[in-house]
């Protein structure tokens, strides 16, 4: 076992990533951590049920011993031992992300040695975390074309604030591979897709509309669903727009008292300042490839802007050792190289 590494929960933005990244590359690594003032950024600090969560998920897949696994609690010691495949069923019991918890274990398990199969329950779209139309459309493709071999399902939607939702992952061990992402290609198709839960269909069938009329968007590639009383009462938007090397998907989320076409206009709005940049890799897809790319050995790409997100997540990783995180501007983008 090597030696201890002591971390700073508070690190950059101070949020739940660098505890997520931390017990990834704790496993991966075999190296015990310390992390002090988790989420020292935030209005409440401490682990969350969602980040309690994911501690529990990494121990239940290596056998860690832990100490300070208590909801709110600000410090945790985490021993890893051997990843160990299986079957694995968590459980938020809130509508925290599901997305989170298995981004936490799916670095380790794709280096187990048999297929494992995960299924999460909680929140699958929400607005502080990647969605599971965001991890199926826009991360999942990088990560199968760096190898990855895994599925994705969403069961069942779960939107805040009942969650309620449950996604599924079968993830065999993969021997990733080093990618270039410089540029993002001629555009493919653009995609919109519009849920309600306790909410009319008209206004999943208005936001579409504002779409359809403002980005030309084929009848076709627009679709609403109605969840029913399932899950929310929520409204969730999600716009893909698909190009020759990379995906982006932007998600709105629908809000008291705001109009459905503020909704698609938030949509709209988000597209065209992907759009504006010559940069393939979106804000969030950033700090979400830093993982694969250090696993794959190394990688590149551009993005329009360094976030808190990716320059803490890239100080966190640099502090495990192996290849290396840089970041370096380039005129009106930020080229990251992992080696």
């Amino acid at each position: 076992m090597s030696e201890l590494i002591e971390i700073d929960g508070g690190l950059g933005s101070g949020g739940g990533q660098i505890l997520r990244s931390a017990l990834s590359l704790s496993i991966l690594q075999q190296r015990p951590i310390r992390m002090l003032r988790i989420r020292a950024g935030r209005a409440k600090p401490g682990l969350m049920r969602q980040h309690l969560t994911c501690v529990k998920a990494a121990k239940a897949i290596c056998g860690a011993r832990i100490v300070g696994a208590v909801l709110g609690s600000q410090s945790l010691e985490f021993e890893p031992q051997s990843v160990r495949a299986g079957d694995y069923h968590f459980s938020i019991d809130s509508a925290g992300s599901a997305i989170l918890v298995l981004q936490t274990v799916l670095p380790a398990l794709l280096c187990a040695d048999r297929p494992s199969q995960v299924r999460i329950d909680g929140g699958t779209h929400n607005m502080l975390a990647p969605s599971a139309t965001f991890f199926a459309e826009c991360f999942l493709p990088m990560l199968q074309r760096m190898g990855g071999d895994v599925q994705f399902r969403c069961e069942r939607v779960g939107l805040f604030p009942s969650g309620g939702g449950q996604i599924f992952a079968r993830i065999v061990p993969s021997k990733l591979k080093p990618i270039r992402v410089l540029a993002r290609g001629e555009l493919q198709s653009i995609s919109a897709q519009a849920m309600v839960a306790g909410v009319p269909m008209v206004v999943a069938e208005r936001e579409l509309a504002v779409l359809r009329k403002q980005l030309k968007v084929s009848p076709h590639a627009l679709s609403a669903i109605d969840l029913g009383q399932t899950t929310g009462p929520g409204n969730v938007l999600s716009l893909t727009a698909c190009f020759e090397h990379v995906n982006t998907v932007v998600t709105a989320f629908g809000e008291k008292s705001l109009p459905s076409a503020q909704v698609a206009n938030r949509a709209v709005s988000a597209l065209h300042g992907y759009l504006k940049s010559s940069a393939p890799v979106g804000e969030y897809l950033s700090d979400q490839l830093l993982l694969p790319m250090w696993l794959a050995g190394g990688g590149e790409f551009s993005c329009a802007q360094v976030s808190a997100h990716l320059q803490s997540n890239a100080e966190l990783v640099n502090r495990f050792g192996g290849p290396q995180v840089s970041i370096a501007k380039d005129g009106a983008v930020a080229v990251v190289a992992v080696n």
